[in-house]
């Protein structure tokens, strides 16, 4: 127990680093770690995951994604079950927007039940932020276009987890 929390805490500790200069597109430009640990809080009290190495990802979900971090740097300080998990949710930002879009979809359903879990928070914690703080530029043609895309990711990791599906649900029934 007391290693689980330590690595729990050590994630937390990184992500917050990793992302120390970064912020949400809202109009309040937010603190970016709220979304990685708006994805642990989802996980743990409206999921009841308590696998503290998926919890570790979900903080970790976006550092290889958006900041320097490289893989082997996650696996060296977290181990290779972490970094596979956050492995499977990241995308390749060297490929086009629309690209990296489409590829969410399609590989949803080969995740692993870990990055299932990591996925659906991840889905369900964006749209809760696009319906209640969406992005400054976003019109309501736009935040519409995102709830409708998050669902075809969603859909293919149906099965998963049936509490966090239907906070998903509840979150995409708020759409614009």
């Amino acid at each position: 127990m007391k290693a689980e929390l330590a690595l729990l805490l050590k994630a937390l500790a990184f992500a917050a680093h990793k992302h120390r200069d970064q912020r949400r597109k809202d109009a309040e430009a937010s603190p970016y770690i709220n979304h990685p640990i708006a994805l642990a809080d989802l996980l743990v009290n409206e999921g009841g995951v308590t696998d503290v190495e998926v919890l570790c990802a979900a903080l970790l979900h976006d550092t290889v994604e958006d900041t320097a971090t490289t893989p082997e740097e996650l696996a060296d300080a977290f181990g290779a079950r972490v970094a596979g998990i956050v492995a499977e949710v990241t995308d390749d930002k060297r490929l086009p927007k629309a690209e990296r879009k489409r590829l969410q979809i399609e590989h949803a359903a080969g995740l692993s039940p870990e990055a299932k879990l990591v996925k659906l928070a991840d889905k369900t914690c964006n749209l809760r932020d696009v319906a209640t703080r969406p992005p400054a530029h976003w019109d309501r043609a736009r935040r519409r276009e995102y709830f409708e895309w998050a669902k075809k990711v969603v859909d293919g990791v149906r099965g998963a987890h049936p509490r966090l599906e239907a906070a998903f649900d509840a979150a995409y029934s708020e759409r614009p």
